[in-house]
């Protein structure tokens, strides 16, 4: 009989890689902990929007003025993304990861609490600003604590908090609002923040800190960029409602943006250790990952943006209505999630985030010819498809733009900077869709107006009938007749908004198709199980 003996030393080097690759069930615990703040990081992000006419009604203040209430949470965030990799070394990832967890659990608690317009927008902005931390100290920390052949099944966990947080906020804050009141939609955050805080404080490492980071702090280029960062989120989330460079207020933010937004790169690009290292979109699968990435977040935050605008608008539903058909865009991913770690091993990464941008942007076409009778149950289908493909392309995307990264600074650095890239695109979505479905619908509005004037037969014929029946209602003859023309107004505009919200999603499908021709010029990356393997 024929016996095969094997080398000594490799023996040793697979018994050595299945140690190494051996995962804890206290590495485990400290993963899902932080992945926990993630999600109601980016739950906070969007939670609001269903509760703002309740929020409103307390604070006595106006549809402008209430918008502050998710954009001052978003500014923030994105400002502070940045600074984490930098702040989180010098004080230390545990201690760092703690200290805002609690502070955001407080800020949370102030938010509900708050009585002014003015307070709620401090407290959102320190929501924000301790919130923000929690999104890339996540990716972090699946980078750090899990051995490459591990990192698939972080990121796969990372993906359930940054794509299915956004699918059930509407649902969540309608919900609390409509049973408990809007305040809960802050208070909701406790119960797994503590949870979140005991899992880091029981199974997360000390390390030392490294306060002399902070002398050596990169100050021009983060006062450059939170001037400009945060001007540019500003002109973005208020543009289209004040009428963009028509409002002095707006022009002078997009100037500033302008100035300091380039003032930031030149920094940083010049200097031996900045506060963020932008020479990492040099590599390649890095930057093309991040056009990606941007694009992800257009259609991420763009759906969730749209879709109750549509279904509140042209069909009359309430928070809660509008939460139980977006709830299609975030269950069917979590049976998807859990295969794609396997599926990576297989085939080719750029592959598999082809299909996933099909999935995702050809869904959009589903929905780009609608009708008075297209609702909520018509939206089924076309969410699940994107349900789909989301995380086809999230979290081999994660993967395919992280290969290779040292963990410490640099895996910090490209957290920091692939989650600004997906936030940054959200807002340009949210805008982006804002200002087209405005544009759209008065060009809508004057082409159908050409064709329907009171010379028409059909028109006049129309007017009588609706006269007719307004008179039966009581109304005299000369009310009745401003009231047909109303009415027949009134389905102009009707249609014409119907034609924008097709353009909106038309359009939004036709951006995401665009983002896989990134896919061409990256390059194969051998996950083999891992993520991050060299």
């Amino acid at each position: 009989m024929a016996t095969t003996t094997m080398n000594p030393a490799m023996a040793a080097g697979n018994l050595t890689t299945e140690a190494t690759d051996r995962v804890s069930l206290k590495t485990w615990l400290c993963v899902i902990g932080v992945l926990l703040g993630c999600f109601l990081a980016v739950l906070n992000i969007i939670v609001t929007n269903s509760s703002l006419r309740d929020i409103a009604g307390t604070l006595a203040a106006s549809s402008d003025e209430i918008s502050w209430v998710p954009t001052s949470y978003l500014v923030a965030e994105i400002v502070v993304i940045p600074l984490t990799a930098w702040l989180s070394a010098a004080f230390s990832l545990k201690k760092y990861l703690l200290v805002n967890s609690i502070l955001f659990l407080f800020f949370s608690v102030c938010c509900g609490q708050a009585r002014s317009l003015d307070l709620m927008i401090l407290f959102r902005v320190m929501q924000g600003f301790t919130g923000g931390v929690l999104i890339p100290l996540s990716f972090d920390v699946i980078l750090t604590y899990l051995p490459p052949s591990k990192q698939s099944i972080g990121m796969a966990l990372f993906t359930v908090t940054a794509t299915f947080a956004p699918a059930i906020g509407p649902l969540v804050g309608g919900w609390l609002t409509d049973n408990y009141g809007w305040p809960f939609i802050f208070y909701m955050n406790v119960i797994p923040g503590v949870l979140m805080i005991a899992a880091v404080c029981f199974t997360m490492e000390k390390q030392p800190m490294d306060l002399g980071l902070l002398k050596k702090g990169d100050w021009w280029g983060i006062l450059t960029m939170a001037i400009g960062l945060a001007a540019f989120e500003i002109v973005l989330e208020d543009g289209n409602r004040k009428d963009w460079f028509g409002d002095p207020g707006i022009t002078k933010l997009a100037l500033t943006a302008a100035i300091f937004i380039p003032a930031f790169i030149i920094i940083e690009l010049r200097k031996k250790e900045p506060l963020v290292d932008l020479r990492l979109f040099a590599r390649r699968n890095f930057g093309l990952g991040s056009i990606v990435n941007v694009v992800l977040g257009i259609g991420l935050y763009g759906v969730v943006f749209i879709l109750p605008l549509y279904l509140g608008q042209m069909h009359g539903y309430n928070a809660s209505q509008i939460g139980t058909v977006i709830i299609w865009l975030g269950l069917p991913q979590l049976l998807v999630i859990p295969l794609i770690p396997k599926l990576m091993q297989h085939v080719d990464t750029r592959i598999i985030i082809g299909i996933g941008v099909l999935f995702f942007g050809g869904s959009s076409f589903l929905t780009a010819h609608l009708d008075s009778n297209f609702a909520g149950p018509q939206f089924y289908i076309p969410l699940i498809i994107r349900a789909l493909g989301q995380p086809l392309i999230m979290v081999p995307l994660s993967a395919v733009t992280t290969s290779g990264m040292a963990k410490g600074r640099e895996s910090g650095a490209a957290s920091a900077l692939f989650n600004m890239m997906r936030n940054i695109g959200g807002s340009i979505g949210i805008a982006g869709l804002s200002t087209l479905l405005s544009v759209r619908e008065r060009f809508h509005s004057e082409r159908i107006g050409e064709s329907v004037t009171v010379y028409s037969g059909a028109v006049q014929e129309r007017i009588q009938h609706s006269a007719a029946y307004f008179l039966s209602q009581g109304s005299d003859s000369y009310s009745a007749n401003m009231r047909a023309i109303g009415a027949i107004g009134g389905a102009v505009r009707r249609q014409a908004f119907l034609l924008a919200y097709s353009d909106c999603f038309l359009v939004l499908g036709c951006v995401l198709l665009a983002s896989a021709g990134a896919l061409f010029f990256m390059r194969k990356t051998k996950m083999s199980g891992a993520v991050g393997g060299h």
